[in-house]
């Protein structure tokens, strides 16, 4: 026992290998390697993440960084070697967003005199999470806001006046914003049995809520008076539609910079064996995140979107440590903030952090792959498309294997997971794995017991396949066909 201990030693320090926990693991055996990956576990997994007390896995949220914990604890356990600089999770900052409500107000000037209106109190906003802007422009009456009236009416640069209780749709609104129209001014409607702060005041509590992400601006706002505010708006008038009322608005809502948010990538790694090929990191991704919970109380529990992809790469990660070493290393990611636009794989791609001489080989991203028909997969790159590769090629050969006779075209979602930023700012070849959306697509009903948990285990025992398939010494994954 004694000699075949200092044997073992010998020869991992002869071939380099980075000595861990992972160097007692069994030898290479593809076979072994995916028997480890069995529904039941999988189906606790899901189970966990996608439970009501995790409330919907949002990124910030304690559910999200309790996933990201029993993450890293598993990784742990399985003997996968931390993937940051400072252990196994790649810190990053998001940005956040908040109303300054000091500066957000509109002034309304009429025969040279001008009265200012304060957010909160004379008015309210529809939409919280706009970008900062100050718009004015002459208040033009639209009366019932119905599209055929309105054909023929100029609304560019002005504000439209609708009656009290008139019924504005999105798809109005949309078309209003494409006119470049700035904005609709919405009276209280006195037959309301219900106080304007009543009605309105879900948007104060929306519109001083912090955004995370990117700031956007949203169109066309929408401006909600207080009962006592826009009755002389009209006055005696029985204007025509599309008719100047005689005044000008401005409105500024000022939007800006707070501090970041703290959030974290779970990163684990599988050093490779070869001096080499060892060099090359394989990273395979999938985002842990969801779109949290409603002030309504609703949970989105997020069983398909994502907590399938992050409970495959949980699988995955059993399966490398009975496979043991491969020639080349692998990455085993869980980004967050995929809901709040890519974020996390927006952060790592910016600024990738390996060890030293390692540099990044591929990716492979699984995003929703628990639900719709089990002999269906969506891929993307496909030949069609221009950053089509060896990778994806790889994929559709072994897709059989796992019982996946019918490869679905994925490139409308290029751009909608987290290989987007692999492609964009890395440079390397990607391919998606993705099961398509359903009807429980971010809704409260996306749960676990929804998900098909054996095709959810062919999918990361096709991934395995995958990762045993890419250990070829001269192996190029050409980009383009």
């Amino acid at each position: 026992m004694l000699l075949h201990t200092i044997a073992l030693a010998a020869s991992l320090l002869a071939s380099d290998v980075p000595v861990s926990t992972s160097a007692s693991a069994p030898g290479r055996d593809l076979e072994r390697a995916l028997k480890t990956i069995e529904v039941k576990e999988i189906s606790a997994d899901i189970y966990f993440l996608a439970c009501d007390e995790l409330g919907g896995r949002d990124s910030p949220s304690n559910g999200q960084r309790i996933a990201a914990r029993y993450i890293r604890s598993r990784l742990v356990r399985l003997g996968l070697e931390p993937g940051a600089s400072d252990g196994y999770f790649y810190n990053y900052s998001l940005a956040q967003y908040g109303l300054n409500e000091e500066e957000t107000f509109i002034s309304v000037t009429r025969g040279g005199k001008t009265a200012r209106m304060k957010f909160g109190e004379d008015y309210y906003v529809s939409m919280g999470s706009r970008g900062a802007r100050s718009a004015g422009g002459p208040v033009v009456y639209v009366g019932d806001y119905e599209e055929e009236d309105l054909e023929d009416v100029d609304l560019k640069g002005a504000w439209g006046l609708v009656d009290p209780g008139a019924k504005v749709s999105r798809k109005r609104n949309r078309a209003a914003e494409e006119e470049g129209m700035l904005g609709l001014i919405i009276p209280f409607d006195s037959t309301s049995s219900k106080s304007s702060e009543e009605m309105y005041g879900r948007w104060l509590s929306t519109s001083r809520r912090k955004s995370s992400g990117e700031q956007r601006t949203y169109g066309v706002p929408l401006l909600y008076l207080a009962e006592e505010r826009g009755a002389d708006w009209v006055g005696n008038q029985e204007p025509k539609m599309g008719a100047p009322l005689g005044f000008e608005m401005t409105e500024s809502y000022a939007s800006g910079p707070l501090d970041g948010i703290a959030l974290e990538n779970v990163c684990g790694l599988w050093p490779g064996s070869d001096r080499e090929l060892r060099n090359d990191v394989i990273i395979i991704s999938a985002h842990y995140d969801h779109v949290g919970q409603r002030e309504n109380g609703d949970i989105y529990n997020g069983a398909d979107d994502n907590a399938s992809g992050t409970t495959g790469l949980l699988a995955i990660a059993e399966a490398l440590t009975e496979y043991g070493p491969m020639k080349r290393t692998v990455m085993l990611m869980w980004v967050s903030a995929e809901e709040k636009g890519l974020l996390g794989s927006r952060a790592w791609t910016l600024d990738p952090w390996l060890p030293e001489g390692m540099r990044p080989f591929c990716n492979l991203n699984i995003d929703m792959i628990g639900r719709n028909a089990p002999d269906e997969i969506g891929i993307t790159p496909t030949a069609s498309h221009p950053e089509y590769n060896q990778l994806t090629k790889m994929v559709e050969e072994h897709c059989g294997k796992e019982g996946f006779t019918k490869l679905n075209n994925a490139d409308a979602y290029w751009n909608r997971s987290d290989h987007a930023n692999f492609a964009k700012n890395l440079k390397i070849p990607v391919a998606f794995l993705f099961s398509d959306v359903h009807e429980d697509y971010h809704k409260p009903t996306d749960t676990p017991d929804k998900i098909d948990c054996d095709k959810l285990s062919r999918v990361a025992r096709l991934v395995v396949r995958l990762l045993d398939g890419l250990q070829a010494p001269n192996l190029e994954l050409r980009i383009g066909n």
